[in-house]
């Protein structure tokens, strides 16, 4: 008989992948410049959990770059700007000291969201912000949404996304002094469901830096 664990296998591991090195300034991504070397794993397919996109990374002194695919819908993404935390899209957390001994955000603790659609007068431009962590005990220097890249391309079953978090909207991000960033990650979809870096939405992940795992800035 089949039992359902009681704690999820990816609980109880701490992940840590390598992310490579660009070598292409913001202004020149497209939105198939990260190619298979950037592909960053999805660790929910160890609980057979939904795995519909292909999340890419890369870093360079500028910043970090990401390129998101979705396919399989059938319905199009759900994202309202006004509403970015619910939306359907990007979120990413990014903690530039690595730290995992905290259970409440700090001030090198980030939390931004990139969505398809959703901005504009006719909601069809892509949107980027950095969203307030729940129950943070400090929060980084503010960073204004005109500060992240973002470009989006609607496709038959799903879209495509770049985003760009430059350096400057990462409080405390140094490459010079550590290569290690704390991170976790969730593309949400209201109608494929939640694909996530680890554990699952069933984790207060998006609030507890303890639970997210790390990116090792390689060349």
């Amino acid at each position: 008989m089949n039992q359902t664990p009681l704690i999820a296998p990816t609980f109880l591991f701490r992940f840590a992948v390598p992310i490579r090195h660009l070598d292409v300034a913001w202004d020149n991504v497209t939105l198939d410049t990260l190619g298979k070397a950037h592909l960053l794993p999805s660790f929910g397919e160890l609980e057979d959990r939904p795995v519909f996109a292909n999340l890419h990374g890369a870093w360079n002194e500028d910043g970090l770059y990401f390129q998101l695919d979705v396919r399989g819908k059938k319905q199009s993404a759900w994202c309202r700007e006004t509403r970015a935390q619910d939306s359907d899209g990007l979120h990413l957390c990014v903690d530039t000291r690595d730290t995992h001994t905290i259970h409440r955000a700090g001030r090198f603790c980030h939390y931004f969201a990139f969505l398809p659609f959703g901005g504009g007068r006719q909601s069809q431009l892509p949107v980027s912000q950095m969203l307030d962590i729940n129950r943070a005990r400090e929060n980084p220097k503010p960073v204004a949404p005109r500060q992240l890249g973002v470009r989006s391309e609607r496709r038959v079953d799903g879209y495509r996304l770049a985003a760009h978090i430059p350096a400057t909207a990462l409080t405390g991000f140094d490459t010079e002094e550590n290569r290690r960033l704390g991170f976790t990650f969730a593309v949400i979809d209201r109608e494929m469901g939640w694909q996530t870096f680890s554990i699952g939405a069933e984790f207060p992940f998006f609030e507890d830096p303890s639970l997210w795992g790390t990116l090792e800035l390689t060349l």
